[in-house]
């Protein structure tokens, strides 16, 4: 089993890159560090990036994991060639790009393409936010699925996920004590469906709201709280549709060995308990 340590970091491209940078700072609240060779990096905590633009496809996503040892990423390249998904080894020129010091890239059977990582650099420097939204951290990533019990066993027999809970068919899989690390949403083609970044409390939450309504940035869905995680939150519309979310008070599992995960419908009410209603595709029943 491939033993995920962490999410790291998120490439996105864009056809406007000045505009996706911007936002990246002005609304969402991120640190840009650095532009080299055409991209962009931001930080969200003390990571050396959470978040890259470049130039090119807005649908090309790569969502990036640790592994704690090299050994563990050549036992995860065989793993995953043993079981049909090609791997491809990172050039020295792409880990340079990409601050670690090995990498393998792969696709999920949907088509959403990751990276495994090993040794990517931290900052010894603190995270300096442009605004004040109150960030924590890059926490997780929702993704687009084109057959989620599909993808959910990908998840759960390949790496080390577990599902703490089910929306619908719609899996929310942890990688640590986190309620979730990889949510799962129905769709028609593949790519990162909502990026999450923590908030200290639901005063950033509510400050946020109001700053982006005031700037008629498109609220999407929230404020609310999740039946499932119990977390707080607000989304919202980014560059090239891309979805962002602020979220505060999510669940911690400790216990592993008497938590059994739970099965909500896929009504608007197991994605809100104060009632809101999601604008997003992916969230609304089908």
């Amino acid at each position: 089993m491939i033993e995920l340590q962490q999410i790291r970091y998120v490439r996105l491209g864009t056809p406007d890159l000045e505009a996706a940078c911007t936002y990246a700072t002005s609304i969402l609240g991120l640190q840009e560090i650095r532009r080299e060779n055409g991209e962009v990096y931001f930080r969200s905590d003390y990571r050396d990036h959470t978040l890259v633009y470049f130039e090119g496809d807005p649908n090309d996503h790569t969502v990036a994991f640790v592994l704690d040892t090299p050994e563990a990423l050549d036992a995860a390249a065989a793993q995953l060639e043993a079981m049909k998904h090609p791997v491809r080894e990172g050039t020295k020129d792409e880990c340079e790009q990409r601050y670690v010091r090995r990498f393998i890239a792969f696709e999920d059977p949907t088509g959403n393409k990751f990276e495994l990582v090993y040794r990517p650099q931290h900052s010894g420097w603190r995270y300096f936010p442009s605004r004040d939204a109150g960030i924590t951290g890059f926490s997780h990533i929702g993704l687009r699925s084109t057959n989620p019990p599909r993808d959910e066993k990908f998840w759960t027999t390949l790496f080390n996920a577990r599902v703490s809970d089910w929306i619908g068919d719609c899996p929310l899989l942890r990688i640590d004590e986190v309620h979730h690390t990889i949510a799962i949403f129905p769709s028609d083609r593949p790519g990162v469906q909502h990026i999450n970044h923590q908030v200290e409390s639901i005063d950033d939450v509510m400050r946020s709201f109001y700053f982006l309504s005031e700037r008629q940035v498109r609220i999407v869905f929230g404020p609310g709280r999740h039946a499932t995680s119990g977390a707080m939150f607000v989304y919202f519309e980014g560059p090239d549709g891309m979805v962002y979310e602020y979220s505060t008070g999510v669940m911690k599992i400790k216990d592993e060995a008497s938590y059994k995960p739970r099965s909500f419908s896929s009504g608007p009410e197991s994605f809100c308990v104060w009632g809101a209603k999601p604008d997003i595709p992916e969230f609304k029943d089908k």
